[in-house]
């Protein structure tokens, strides 16, 4: 990981009124006072007063621009921070970005600044983590989740149960220091309940992966059925306007679309797929093995199916673990005698009848099994990976235990949940965990 004074233009490429350039590190002011013309040198400046001037590169001026000095460790970075606020143009923010390497800073990596920020002690990886979902969040309820855990409320439940943890592994390593003086089962029943206590809010954050990845991602819903079922007209219908091409030619749709749609802050990702039938079409058969991949993914089926035809042969059924709802569409046309007798859902995408019942019985299917509104707090696949290694620590101590062994066998059981529920909110400088984390961030950020 690299050192020194970094700089880096922290707002998106584009026009636009404003953008922001940031330096930051044991030479941040020193650079500043190179290229800023103002009343006062940065160095002279008080920390957090913005202060009018100009950036200039030579005798050249390049730009009219509010700066601001944040010493440490009181900034974003726990690093002396300058923030310079110039006109938003691509060229003017290129070339004061230009003025500050030639200054002395080099050019930040991708989310260096959050990860000098994490390295520093100003916010756990959780927090870290919560900044690149906070950028991301598309529906409130991910917005809601990533605000939450950037305030530090996932890694205050995470630091309480290593606080436990802590306590149960000075426990044994009190018992195996003073063996002679021994354990009485009073203390082992008091010993056993402490782990089941930190083993069940282990399973509870443990529970909220999935709902995590639904905030992040998104519902996985996939359209499918067979041709000419109204599949294309559905996703249309559900976006609210026409993504999809629409015709009564079967094998229309050959590849799989994909739209994200918010349902009271659910996001939902609709993939329209292509149609279920024998062809001999090469690009059809490729778009058709598509659909099974999607559906081996799925989240959500949305079933859809001609009420006006006969039953087909593809609506059999299928080893899956996703939800599914059954659409039978064109209400509006005469129902075939196949499906009188059908418990379904019947909507018409044509005369847009039955949509809204469909949105509800969708938040109703995912809600009972993914969400719930109590709480925002939703780990990620990364923490999932350290709690799972962590419980899997607990039942083989409590296994132990009851078989009455050595203590030392318990102490390595509690250092490894201790270890793995310690990497939730830190890990080393050297990890490439890190490398990858910070990697997805914009630079800048």
């Amino acid at each position: 990981m690299g050192g020194g004074t970094i700089a880096a233009i922290s707002t998106a490429t584009g026009e636009g009124a404003i953008a922001l350039v940031r330096i930051s590190g044991p030479e941040a002011i020193d650079c500043a006072d190179r290229i800023f013309r103002g009343k006062q040198k940065p160095s002279d400046i008080q920390s957090h007063v913005q202060h009018l001037g100009h950036v200039t590169a030579g005798e050249r001026v390049l730009d009219q621009v509010v700066i601001s000095v944040h010493r440490a460790p009181q900034s974003y970075t726990a690093e002396d921070l300058v923030e310079i606020s110039c006109h938003g143009g691509v060229l003017v923010t290129a070339q004061i970005l230009s003025a500050c390497l030639d200054a002395g800073a080099r050019v930040a990596r991708p989310g260096e600044f959050t990860e000098r920020a994490y390295l520093n002690g100003k916010m756990d990886l959780t927090q870290a983590e919560a900044v690149i979902d906070l950028i991301r969040a598309q529906t409130d309820l991910a917005l809601r989740s990533a605000t939450e855990q950037l305030g530090g409320r996932l890694g205050d439940e995470v630091r309480t149960i290593r606080d436990e943890l802590i306590a149960w592994r000075a426990h044994i390593e009190a018992a195996i220091d003073f063996s002679e003086e021994g354990i009485g089962p009073d203390e082992g029943d008091k010993l056993q309940a402490r782990v089941a206590q930190v083993r069940e809010k282990i399973s509870a954050l443990l529970a909220t992966e999935q709902r995590g990845r639904i905030w992040r991602e998104g519902v996985r819903a996939v359209i499918y059925g067979p041709t000419n079922a109204g599949k294309s007209s559905l996703l249309n219908r559900l976006l609210g306007y026409e993504r999809a091409i629409v015709s009564h030619i079967p094998g229309t749709t050959r590849d799989t679309i994909e739209e994200v749609i918010s349902l009271r802050g659910v996001p939902i990702r609709l993939l329209d797929t292509a149609g279920l039938r024998d062809s001999q079409d090469e690009l059809e058969r490729a778009g058709i093995a598509r659909t099974e991949n999607s559906l081996a993914l799925a989240d959500l089926i949305l079933h859809v199916i001609d009420s006006s035809a006969p039953k087909p042969l593809c609506l059999a059924d299928r080893d899956s673990n996703a939800l599914e709802i059954l659409l039978l569409n064109k209400s509006d046309l005469p129902t075939h005698p196949d499906w009188r007798n059908c418990e379904a859902l019947r909507i018409s995408c044509l005369a847009e009848d039955g949509l809204a019942g469909l949105e509800e019985k969708i938040l109703t299917a995912i809600g009972a099994r993914h969400l719930t509104t109590e709480s925002a707090v939703a780990i990620n696949a990364r923490h999932r990976d350290c709690l799972g290694r962590a419980l899997e620590a607990c039942d083989r101590a409590q296994e132990t235990m009851a078989q009455n062994l050595s203590p030392e066998f318990v102490a390595v059981d509690a250092c490894a949940a201790l270890n793995a529920v310690t990497e939730v909110v830190s890990l080393e400088s050297d990890d490439p965990i890190l490398d990858s984390l910070f990697s997805q961030f914009c630079i800048g950020k």
